[in-house]
């Protein structure tokens, strides 16, 4: 990258760390950003929204979030930024809001024909026997408003739906119960180009040595396959390619994301979540599928980055 064009950007924050359950991973998110940044003679400069005031951030000219989670994609740190007139990465307050509540972004999908797989909310009165009866065994548990599958359960015998339901409460008072789908955990990364608009990067294939894709397996196991080419047909992977962009367009998301889906046994896919502020750890997945498009990483913060730049800023 030339100087000039670094310097279009002005004064950059790498938003990350902050105070949700996924810190951890934001502050490796963050600090791979901001190296990124530096290499490429971007004025970055780290912003850690636990440890500083939100009005030191008075002086700069853009940020690009890589928080997680609570306070970081849930709309709350768009809104502040919103109102300080700083542009920023990734998707708006609404969005970023509706996004990281998987149960109104599945209510959402399901009045726009999006299939996603079938669930029940549950409460401390539900009929948990019902409920198992309903969806089948296994089934899954997970807090509305959580990320990095933090709280969730995989239910498999009958009766343990309950204790599932008091672990996940404990993460959020919105509790979803889940009906399993077993034939494959996929996810589509989204990349926004302020020339050519939003396109789906290749489709991932994740293939967890534990019995799902949980926290330990995305960010401290070693043995996690992931597979890109995903192994889908062609035509299977332009098809779900397609409707993955139709759900992150649902949601109002914008700059970037990913967008996860499962398949059936019978080759059925099913959309499970849109991320708003996927990781960039060496174990994330948008970056390994930017590389399979013949992206850099460093080529890829810049891209995300170059989506906060108005006319103004590049004329």
């Amino acid at each position: 990258m030339h100087k000039e064009e670094a310097n279009n950007f002005g004064k950059v924050a790498v938003l990350f760390g902050g105070k949700s359950a996924e810190r951890e991973v934001s502050l490796i998110s963050g600090a791979a950003v901001l190296a990124a940044f530096l290499r490429q003679g971007v004025d970055a400069h780290a912003f850690d929204p636990a440890k500083q005031e939100l009005s030191e951030l008075k002086g700069f000219d853009r940020a690009f979030n890589a928080l997680h989670g609570r306070y970081g994609e849930d709309g709350t740190i768009q809104g502040a930024l919103e109102l300080m007139g700083i542009p920023y990465t990734g998707s708006g307050v609404m969005a970023s809001s509706l996004g990281m509540d998987k149960w109104r972004t599945k209510l959402l999908w399901r009045v726009l024909n999006i299939k996603t797989p079938d669930f029940e909310m549950v409460n401390a009165q539900s009929d948990f026997a019902a409920i198992e009866k309903k969806l089948g065994l296994p089934l899954f548990v997970k807090p509305a408003n959580e990320g990095s599958s933090i709280g969730i359960t995989k239910v498999k015998q009958e009766g343990a739906l309950q204790a599932a339901y008091i672990l996940a409460c404990r993460a959020d008072p919105l509790v979803i119960a889940e009906k399993f789908v077993g034939g494959g955990e996929y996810t589509v990364g989204i990349l926004e180009d302020a020339k050519t608009g939003l396109s789906a990067l290749p489709i991932v294939c994740i293939v967890p040595k534990n019995e799902f894709y949980d926290y330990e397996a995305k960010y401290l196991r070693d043995d996690t396959e992931y597979l890109c080419p995903c192994g889908l047909s062609a035509e299977k992977e332009v098809q779900i390619q397609a409707e993955a962009l139709q759900a992150f367009r649902a949601v109002g998301c914008r700059g970037w994301g990913r967008v996860d889906f499962l398949m059936d046994e019978a080759g059925e896919h099913y959309f499970l979540e849109v991320n708003t502020s996927p990781g960039m750890t060496d174990h994330s997945l948008v970056p390994m599928a930017a590389k399979a498009a013949g992206i850099s990483f460093d080529e890829l913060v810049i891209k995300i980055l170059e989506f906060t730049l108005g006319e103004e800023d590049v004329g």
